[in-house]
């Protein structure tokens, strides 16, 4: 179990668990790359979110199973350093 703090908020995690992470990138086919290049063949489900108001940007949603902190972070990391993404949440 860990227990994160961000505002005062405790956030208690058992895992395995599901998770997702809010990416931002140009555009949707290297957002997708980028997601393949991470996770590979792990199951997960990808939705949109949205797209900025000029059309530069779009975020999706990634929905996947982490089965640990360690897992959690890796992906977080190495999602927030592949070049087709610009921001992750």
């Amino acid at each position: 179990m860990e227990i994160i703090n961000a505002r005062d908020e405790k956030l208690e995690l058992s895992y395995p668990c599901s998770w997702s992470y809010k990416l931002i990138a140009g555009e949707k086919e290297a957002l997708e790359k980028a997601i393949h290049d991470v996770i590979q063949e792990r199951t997960h489900t990808l939705t949109h979110s949205k797209n900025s108001k000029g059309g530069k940007y779009i975020s999706m949603n990634l929905d996947m199973i982490v089965h640990n902190e360690d897992d959690r972070n890796f992906i977080y990391e190495a999602l927030k350093q592949h070049q087709n993404i610009k921001m992750i949440l």
